[in-house]
This record gives structure tokens, C-alpha cells and sequence, in this order.
């Protein structure tokens, strides 16, 4: 009778492992179904419509057939221990992660936009005002709003960093190949000991200091902002090439937990930047992504907020809405 007791323990045991084994084997079976793409997007978030004539309904869920959604990223120039900041680059990307098509849109900082309530002035601005008046979260929103209804794309994400955000990002990664597609003089570094640095056109191996100086140049450039642009598209690249690669993808969830370390606000969770990992670790951005440019024509106008006569860009929307309308209405 002991040994069949002991017998029947030991069944218990090698059951109550067996039952743990499975158990953890399904819970992450069942991780792995719910960050598939397919799965994890079915339903994306609208933050704003892309329609001047609607009222936005923040975080509304959307029911889609594919995973293809808009991301609007925003690099604003808010330093340590500010709140609010300037919209210094803005990009909307179109995530088709079914056919593993990207489309890229620069927005330039100093386009002409009208700010209800407060009139014409450069968008880069609309951001420092609405965080002001609004306070950081519901004023960064409110940019986005701003932003979906200037260019008519609806935004379902947002990601805001800044510069110390960028450099960090790039050193957690341990620095990035980076493509300098001319060669570029640093007239307006951040860092004093790069005044005036050149960086011959060519493939460099960067840290993140140098990439932060790098997307911020644009006085040197020959085509000014849409050279920077052109920088900031680089610096994307040579990102996402190290953080999809096949040595750096097994330490995404790792570099995920520390993600707040770099982003400003965003409306994704950690979850939703694992399951794009997931669905890009075959990243080629050469095949994969394609950039625009919008054109514009530069003049000196008005400004209702600054009181004053500035530089303004003033963007050709018939080419915007035609861009739009192919690669962003999803």
C-alpha cells in the first residue's frame, strides 16, 4: 500500500508538470495567434479621419479585411525637460503588411496651414500652440488631427520622439549603416565639436549622435528641406534594416519594454510593435518601401500667430490629394 501511495504521488507530480507544460506551450501558442498580423490588426484604431468637414472620433476601432493602416511619425524639437515641442519632421507611412508594400510621405515643417481658431501660420507650429493651450497629450492629438486634415490622410497610429529619443533609439541598436546620399556640412549641430563636420555622400557605419546631427541639417543642403527629408528617409532605413535583422529581431520584445525611453507619445502599445516585427523580419526596403516628396513653392507670407511675415511652403494639393488618394485611403 506505501509503494502504490507513493506511486500515485509521484503521478501527481508528472501529471501537474505535464498540465504546466501545456499550459505554458498554449499560452504562448495562443501570444504568438493574437501578434500574427492578420490577427492583431483585423481592427486598428482611427485617430483622425483625414476629413476637414467630419468630427474625429479618437481611438474609434475600424474593422479592415487587410493589415493596412497609416502611421504618422512625428520628430518634434522638445528637449529634456520640456513638455511641448515643434513638429521638426513628419512622415505618414501606409503599412501594407499583407503584400509588404511601405509608402512613405515627408511633410515639410514650414507648409502653410490654417489653424481653426487661431489662422494661417507654418504647421510645425500647430503642435507647440495646441500642446500650450491643450497640455502634451491632447495637444499632440490634436496635431494629429491637424495634420490628417491638412494632407486628407486618416491617421491610425502615431509615434512622437524627439532628438534625444532618435540618438537613443540608434544606440540601443548598437549604431546603424546609414546611406548619405551627398555630402552634407553641419552648420547647425546640436553638438558643438560636429560645428561645421563633413560627411562625404557614401554608406556609414553611424551612431546615434551623428544620425541626430544628420536629420536636423538642412541650412548646407543645396534643395534645403527636401534634402533633409531625403536624410531623415535614410536614417528610417538604416533603422529599420538593424532592428529587423536576423541578430537584432530576437531582442525587439527586450528593446519594446524600454520603448518609453525613446518615444515621446504614441497611441501603439508594445504589442502592436511586436506584431509588425513579426510581420517585417524579411524587411527589404529597397523593394519594400516607396518615398514621396510633395512639391510646393516657397514664398514669404503672413503669419497670424507669430504676427509677422516668414518663410511658408506652399504645397501643390492637387499633387497631394492625388498621392493620397492612391497610397493612403485605404
Amino acid at each position: 500500500m506505501r509503494y502504490k501511495k507513493k506511486r500515485s504521488k509521484k503521478k501527481i507530480v508528472g501529471y501537474s508538470i505535464l498540465v504546466v507544460f501545456l499550459l505554458l506551450i498554449g499560452g504562448t501558442v495562443f501570444a504568438y495567434y493574437q501578434l500574427k498580423p492578420e490577427n492583431h490588426f483585423s481592427k486598428v484604431p482611427l485617430v483622425s479621419s483625414g476629413d476637414k468637414d467630419s468630427s474625429k472620433t479618437i481611438e474609434k476601432k475600424v474593422k479592415i479585411d487587410d493589415p493596412i493602416f497609416n502611421v504618422l511619425l512625428i520628430g518634434s524639437d522638445q528637449r529634456k525637460g520640456q513638455k511641448i515641442g515643434h513638429s521638426d519632421t513628419m512622415m505618414v507611412v501606409s503599412v501594407d503588411l499583407k503584400n509588404y508594400k511601405y509608402h512613405m510621405l515627408s511633410i515639410p515643417r514650414d507648409s502653410r496651414v490654417y489653424l481653426d481658431g487661431y489662422g494661417y501660420t507654418k504647421l510645425t507650429s500647430a503642435q507647440y500652440i495646441l500642446q500650450n493651450d491643450l497640455g502634451a497629450k491632447k495637444g499632440i492629438e490634436a496635431a494629429v488631427g491637424v495634420i490628417s486634415d491638412f494632407t486628407g490622410i486618416p491617421i491610425n497610429y502615431y509615434v512622437e520622439t524627439n532628438y534625444t529619443g532618435l540618438e537613443e533609439i540608434v544606440d540601443a541598436l548598437d549604431g546603424i549603416n546609414m546611406n548619405v546620399p551627398f555630402d552634407v556640412k553641419l552648420t547647425h549641430s546640436w553638438y558643438p565639436e560636429n560645428k561645421n563636420k563633413v560627411i562625404a555622400a557614401g554608406e556609414h557605419s553611424l551612431t546615434g549622435k551623428m544620425v541626430t546631427e544628420l536629420v536636423h541639417e538642412r541650412y548646407s543642403l543645396s534643395n534645403g528641406e527636401y534634402g533633409r527629408q531625403q536624410l531623415q528617409k535614410e536614417a528610417l532605413v538604416g533603422i529599420a534594416k538593424k532592428a529587423l535583422s536576423p541578430k537584432t529581431v530576437t531582442k525587439l520584445p527586450e528593446l519594446v519594454d524600454s520603448i518609453s525611453e525613446f518615444i515621446v507619445e504614441t497611441n501603439m502599445s508594445n504589442s502592436d510593435i511586436i506584431s509588425i516585427a513579426y510581420a517585417v523580419q524579411n524587411f527589404d526596403p529597397d523593394k519594400q518601401i516607396q518615398y514621396h516628396q510633395l512639391t510646393a513653392q516657397g514664398q514669404t507670407l503672413y503669419d497670424d500667430i507669430l504676427k509677422n511675415n516668414n518663410s511658408q511652403i506652399v504645397i501643390n494639393e492637387d499633387e497631394m490629394k492625388k498621392i493620397v488618394e492612391e497610397y493612403y485611403i485605404h
